[in-house]
């Protein structure tokens, strides 16, 4: 009992001490910064996402301060853009300055550090990683090698779809077949197995590999909160997880 009473009065104390950090430091404004709303203590505007209708806060947002705004996301900086002509400059003109992605927890811990094509920084390693890509792994050749699986994985889709609806009219559900074709293709391309659908090349490493990316989709992502706010990370257990997740991973590979 009175281990759980300094716990909670140690973790109340932490956010008092947060919540005047955030009230009362002054920050440097910075030039050319994009306007933002008033926000709360530690979790900023994460109350505006909380709403089902979200374009309702935004159209409000809109009208106050312009197309272009920022929203405090916890410990992180979120520029919205409403304008489609901003946002194509953003991706064309200046696709440069805004190719860096954000250092998630789940980049860290399953993308060996923010090493791979899609987390790692813009630069030369970024640039090197797209080079070898082109040239080994998206080359023509390369491609029409694998298009035996791609035509077997397709022709295997065709044949559940006319068992299932040859005698009477059927629903179907193509998200799920869908992915199963994506990952099937992919495992294929890469390890030569099959681990959905039927016709699994092994139940047991089949059955582990699913369950794998059922928990990368479930704990990954931009919508993890202990990105934003890192002392959930500490409550959570959070990043205990990603380091299990990574090492199934490895032990897999």
């Amino acid at each position: 009992m009175e281990e759980a009473t300094i716990f909670y009065s140690s973790l109340a104390l932490v956010f008092l001490f947060l919540g005047f950090k955030f009230l009362f430091q002054s920050k440097p404004r910075q030039e050319n910064f994009s306007p933002s709303p008033l926000s709360l203590p530690i979790i900023g505007h994460f109350q505006l996402l909380i709403n089902p209708s979200l374009h309702r806060p935004f159209l409000e947002l809109l009208k106050k301060l312009g197309l272009v705004f920022s929203l405090q996301l916890g410990s992180r900086l979120a520029v919205v853009i409403l304008s489609l002509s901003l946002v194509e400059e953003c991706f064309t003109k200046n696709d440069i300055v805004l190719a860096n992605r954000p250092n998630l927890l789940l980049s860290k811990h399953l993308c060996y550090n923010h090493t791979t094509l899609i987390t790692v920084l813009y630069g030369d390693y970024w640039r090197n990683l797209c080079r070898i890509c082109t040239i080994e792994i998206f080359s023509p050749n390369r491609i029409n090698k694998f298009y035996g699986i791609r035509k077997d994985e397709m022709r295997r889709l065709l044949l559940k779809l006319s068992r299932n609806s040859h005698e009477v009219f059927a629903k179907v559900e193509f998200k799920s077949m869908f992915a199963d074709l994506t990952f099937n293709n992919l495992m294929r391309m890469m390890a030569g197995k099959r681990y959905y659908g039927e016709d699994v090349t092994d139940d047991s490493e089949a059955k582990d590999f699913r369950e794998f990316i059922v928990e990368v989709a479930e704990n990954g992502g931009a919508g993890n909160l202990a990105d934003y706010l890192p002392i959930l990370n500490w409550a959570g257990n959070y990043e205990n997880k990603l380091m299990e997740l990574f090492k199934k991973m490895d032990d897999f590979l």
